[in-house]
């Protein structure tokens, strides 16, 4: 009876501990503004660029030459272009494409760099081999290696993801090796080498579930820093080429006409510094949300 009863305590005492925990996330995550700040902002601009056509009657290649260069108004909200297409509605098509090429960026890179870095992790000759050419790509700054392959592959949207799939995966790389050369010397992991466990399993059930947290922040960054990339490779010609609609190209238009459409260079700037504001608070929120040890020790210093 005494042995029943102890176990319907810590039956209740585990249930009790697990409430907590969930109160205590809850607080933490009420109490991260930059988080909640960063989500509200995303979500509003994936909201915009999946419901924003409803709320148009243009089509983002829909020209009307006589309504060329018309300034914000109840018809046109943010104005017209050197074509007379509808500005708002070609931002909105635009935010589709830039942010569906900075999130394929940043999961493709997510997961090449996660290979890549468990594997340099856990073989020393592959850490000599792949270790090296991330350091010679990292070398190479980003937007000029990107420039680089773009002339290399030509002006696409698929040409855009895989260049700079290519300039953030070695980032996303050294991270992942830096997080798994910590957990592989843990006393669990010698445990399953002791126990037999094969090689994989060890680096996929056991490492790779411990190197989530640094990957899915490092993740949000790439994507800001992939909408940036991408605005930036437009805007010089080597990115979406026109008359597809993106936030860079859309600023490359404008500056031709910046002193009598002032609308076309602010609006879409507008539009990409707050995509990136609301990815970086909100990587920094979860970065915060995910290791608070982490904010704890900025406080000390």
């Amino acid at each position: 009876m005494s042995a029943l009863q102890g176990k319907e305590n810590l039956a209740r005492l585990s249930e009790r501990l697990k409430k907590e925990q969930r109160v205590v996330r809850y607080h933490r995550l009420k109490s991260n503004y930059g988080l909640l700040i960063g989500a509200i902002v995303m979500i509003l601009l994936i909201v915009i660029a999946i419901a924003g056509p409803l709320f148009t009657p243009y089509g983002p290649y829909a020209m009307k030459v006589v309504d060329r260069l018309l300034p914000p108004s109840a018809e046109h909200w943010l104005g017209t272009d050197e074509f007379g297409r509808d500005l708002f509605t070609r931002i909105v098509y635009g935010a589709r494409v830039s942010m569906s090429v900075g999130l394929i960026v940043a999961l493709l890179s997510s997961v090449l760099g996660l290979v890549i870095g468990l594997y340099a992790t856990y073989y020393k000759i592959l850490d000599h081999i792949l270790m090296r050419l991330c350091d010679g790509l990292i070398a190479i700054p980003g937007i000029l290696l990107a420039i680089a392959l773009m002339a290399a592959l030509g002006a696409s949207a698929l040409n855009v993801i895989i260049a700079l799939t290519i300039v953030f995966t070695p980032n996303i790389a050294r991270i992942v090796r830096s997080t798994a050369l910590v957990v592989r010397e843990q006393t669990y992991i010698e445990a399953m080498h002791a126990q037999g466990a094969s090689n994989s399993r060890i680096i996929w059930l056991h490492i790779a579930p411990n190197t989530l947290s640094p990957l899915l922040v490092q993740a949000t960054f790439v994507f800001a820093e992939a909408i940036i990339s991408e605005a930036a490779l437009s805007f010089l010609g080597a990115g979406i080429p026109a008359p597809e609609a993106s936030w860079g190209n859309i600023l490359q238009a404008g500056k031709l006409v910046i002193y009598k459409a002032w609308w076309m260079v602010v609006f879409p700037g507008v539009t990409i510094i707050l995509s990136v504001l609301g990815l970086n608070l909100f990587g920094d929120g979860l970065r915060d949300f995910l290791d608070p040890r982490v904010k704890h020790k900025q406080k000390k210093t």
